[in-house]
């Protein structure tokens, strides 16, 4: 009998560990030539806000050694055109399906999830308090302890499934923000966004990306966002979805063991869209090799001899 790789986190079920990134898995129908979207665990859609917006201007993404920078700057069809033309398709997935949200206001945020309480195919919404490349909303709502304990006390007052709150990396203490988030009423803690970065053309004298600064993603990440799950996740009670450059089955298993109950995979997609399906197939002969039953065993399980003083 093959492993379980069913996960939990707090009242929120999921067939497998494997969530399906925000911003890098458009609303499924887009990955559909590459693989059933039914197959990941959850997938969380392009972050909506409540009116449309064209997003930065071109270009907007840079590659660079091990990852890349991106500043899309939210583009997205506005709630309106998103219940009307995407949501109908992505409730057919059977999966856990969650709507990433982003707003310039808290009154945007508690607006949509006010609409999104009263749609039962939504398990759950994703609070993007942490977008490096927009000029307003996300990560200005995500770097201050008492804005997050706001933001998410107002959205839990009208929201009353699982709700996750998106945090960002460029803060000096993510615990305090991971904590304010948990003061809030947040059910979740989904770490790391993207760490700010700049690419430079050398020879122009200017940056590759028109806004100067993007966010970086990619397996060059993975050590600091390793870092932060871990030090979350010896500070919190909630449940943790950690991301950040995961790309095969050691990486979610090495996310799982620093103290995450699940993840989500995102730059790796648009490198090999099918990832996914590796991914799935490599955890379950892991753990069969490691005679584990059940992946949530190895939630952490990560350990060592060094003790700080």
């Amino acid at each position: 009998m093959p492993p379980s790789l069913a996960v939990r986190l707090g009242s929120l079920e999921a067939k497998n560990p494997i969530f399906s990134a925000s911003g890098t898995f458009g609303y499924g129908e887009e990955m559909e030539a590459f693989v059933d979207p039914g197959v990941y665990g959850g997938i969380i859609g392009k972050s909506i806000s409540q009116l449309p917006r064209g997003g930065n201007p071109i270009p907007r993404v840079a590659e660079t050694p091990a990852g890349m920078l991106n500043s899309i700057g939210l583009q997205n069809p506005g709630f309106e055109g998103f219940m009307k033309d995407y949501l109908p398709r992505m409730r057919d997935y059977g999966t856990v399906l969650v709507v990433n949200l982003v707003g310039d206001t808290i009154d945007e945020y508690v607006e949509m999830a006010r609409r999104l309480n009263e749609e039962e195919a939504v398990d759950a919404i994703e609070l993007n308090i942490s977008c490096p490349n927009c000029p307003e909303g996300g990560m200005e709502f995500g770097i201050d302890p008492r804005a997050t304990e706001i933001l998410v006390g107002k959205v839990r007052e009208v929201y009353k499934r699982p709700i996750l709150a998106k945090l960002t990396p460029n803060v000096t203490d993510i615990c305090s923000i991971a904590s304010a988030a948990e003061q809030g009423g947040a059910d979740i803690l989904a770490l790391v966004n993207t760490y700010l970065g700049i690419a430079v053309d050398w020879r122009a004298r200017k940056t590759i990306l028109p806004g100067v600064t993007g966010g970086m993603s990619g397996p060059a990440i993975k050590p600091l966002a390793l870092r932060a799950v871990w030090s979350v996740a010896r500070s919190s009670s909630l449940p943790i979805l950690g991301m950040g450059g995961i790309s095969s089955a050691d990486d979610v298993l090495e996310f799982m063991a620093a103290g995450a109950s699940a993840v989500q995979i995102g730059t790796i997609q648009f490198v090999r869209p099918k990832a996914v399906l590796e991914i799935l197939s490599d955890l379950e002969r892991y753990l069969s090799e490691m005679g584990v039953t059940d992946i949530s065993e190895m939630v952490g399980t990560l350990h060592s001899d060094f003790v700080v003083r």
